[in-house]
């Protein structure tokens, strides 16, 4: 199978789909693999080091997506990429599509086999190819926080770990999944009082084990999700339905409850936000002020850190990668688990959740397939 790998053309995304060493591994397998000059700069990954893993250079993104039978990317393709996509193609790569309907409309046009790493379940109904993104984002969103609370950056002059005499900040989280874990990690790390709030009765005692009372753990019920909230300096949010938009946890008319100069980071946002005054934001314009509550909202965090990212990505992605170069669309028919990633295929959405947030019908893949 004939592989591409684009530049990404999101603003601020440094990321690249494939890296040298996994090239390398899908060319002595017998793939071609088609880079586009320059995708992996960002990186810090040279053509010649593509060059050297066995890829061919392509000039431009035209050539990339003409002559590759899968493109892989990170970020969900923009306009100009999906118009390049075509019946018979796989794209893989994250997608989002549950709070983007121009997307899903102009990828269902295509008629492309739309796969997304963040629906691709593991046996354990984990999310294998969002979990590195989501810690990588888990930890990068307690690194914002304390940036923003500085009062020249818009907050509330407040240190993130205090100092003799001044207590330190109260960050609280709101979810325990990956993101969650890893903000708390953090959070912790750093010396501030963190509370974490999590629906799921199993998961707060395994979190409360995790932590051995570091963090303080409460049952995400309405009233728990509001006193936390107008409770703290910083407040995260980490909750995620797969495929799904993100739920609404914190509301407008918080905010005026809230500290003035107080930092909500909304890691949801890929999936539509959970806090109910989010739009999306970029790294060269992180943040807005709304009644005096700092939001930051930046859609593609982890692009911040691109060599990390790439390399954390693109380790657990490529054993997929593999797999479709091998065996095409027939390996969703033998995996289940790589098959709950096909969110399009023919113009039809084929995961449920993703149907349901955008008003259309489910597609039943397997009869697609037929």
């Amino acid at each position: 199978m004939r592989i591409g790998v684009p530049k990404e053309i999101k603003p601020d995304e440094h990321r690249v789909g494939l890296i040298p060493s996994a090239v390398r591994e899908l060319t002595s397998r017998g793939h071609p693999v088609l880079v586009q000059s320059g995708a992996g700069a960002g990186s810090g990954f040279t053509d010649a080091a593509y060059l050297e893993a066995g890829a061919t250079l392509a000039p431009d993104a035209g050539a990339t997506f003409a002559g590759a039978d899968m493109i892989v990317k990170v970020k969900e393709p923009q306009k100009a990429e999906w118009e390049r996509l075509g019946e018979g193609q796989i794209l893989f790569t994250y997608l989002h599509l549950a709070p983007d309907p121009a997307q899903a409309e102009g990828l269902a046009r295509s008629g492309c086999a739309a796969i997304a790493y963040e629906t691709v379940t593991d046996p354990g109904g984990g999310l294998p190819l969002l979990a590195p993104m989501s810690e990588i984002a888990g930890r990068l969103s307690v690194l914002a926080a304390a940036h923003h609370l500085q009062k020249h950056n818009g907050g509330m002059g407040l240190l993130l770990p205090g100092a003799a005499g001044s207590p330190p900040a109260r960050v609280t989280i709101l979810g325990g999944g990956m993101v969650g874990t890893n903000a708390a990690r953090m959070a912790v790390g750093l010396g501030a009082q963190v509370t974490l709030v999590e629906r799921s009765a199993p998961r707060l005692r395994t979190l409360d084990e995790l932590f051995g009372g570091r963090v303080r753990t409460r049952y995400a019920s309405l009233d728990a999700v509001e006193a936390e909230i107008l409770a703290a300096d910083v407040v995260i949010g980490a909750v995620l339905a797969p495929g799904a938009a993100a739920p609404r946890l914190l509301r407008r008319e918080h905010l005026a409850r809230m500290s003035p100069g107080s930092v909500i980071v909304d890691v949801a946002i890929d999936q539509g936000g959970c806090f109910e005054t989010s739009r999306p934001t970029t790294h060269h314009e992180p943040t807005f002020v709304l009644d005096g509550v700092v939001h930051y909202c930046v859609a593609n965090m982890p692009g911040a850190v691109p060599r990390t990212a790439s390399e954390a990505l693109g380790a657990a992605t490529l054993p997929y990668v593999v797999k479709l170069a091998d065996q095409g669309l027939a390996a969703l028919e033998t995996d289940r688990n790589l098959a709950r990633g096909l969110n399009l295929l023919k113009g039809g959405v084929t995961h449920p959740a993703v149907a349901e947030a955008l008003g259309r019908p489910f597609t039943d893949p397997y009869a697609a397939w037929a």
